[in-house]
């Protein structure tokens, strides 16, 4: 069920994308900052738009006895014809440490790390956000694939709830 879900959420955003018009966009800010809830780690993250397509995306994720920075790189267009709705994809990398004892996920087994271990690897972001209408509140919904290395290699997806406050 659920990897039927993410198959079914890509599909949407692939399709919805392919209908978007990219030209003549421009963003409903130009800073956001709020929380973000992830499958890894829920933290603070902020937005900035470099121009009316790309933007940059910074986390600051806590997880149980840990802490991961990660940085995205992102493209965003229109989508549904709707002011303030948008489709984003984008790259990046995380990095971060995790205490002894917690769980890491590996092939969907749960393994506990026997030590303190440093956290290094590629994400990826594909998601859809919507400013709410005469309002500064943004929220989001995306899909963040995470190729793990430092500890791995191990491939997973994580579900991303956003909640930010517009500049």
């Amino acid at each position: 069920m659920k990897k039927t879900s993410y198959l079914l959420f890509i599909l949407i955003t692939f399709f919805v994308s392919k209908n978007s018009i990219a030209q003549d966009y421009k963003p409903n800010y130009q800073f956001a900052a709020g929380l973000k809830f992830g499958g890894y780690e829920n933290g603070i993250s902020g937005k900035y738009f470099m121009n009316g397509t790309t933007s940059l995306e910074g986390i600051l994720g806590f997880r149980s006895h840990g802490l991961v920075v990660t940085g995205l790189y992102e493209i965003n267009q229109k989508v549904f014809n709707t002011e303030g709705f948008r489709f984003y994809y984008g790259f990046g990398a995380h990095i971060g440490a995790v205490g002894a004892g917690v769980y890491k996920r590996f092939n969907g087994d749960n393994q506990q790390y026997n030590s303190n271990q440093i956290l290094l690897g590629a994400d990826g972001v594909l998601g859809l956000e919507y400013v709410i209408p005469q309002s500064p509140i943004a929220i989001s919904l995306d899909l963040n694939p995470r190729i793990e290395l430092a500890t791995g290699p191990f491939f997973d997806v994580a579900p991303g709830l956003g909640l930010k406050y517009t500049f």
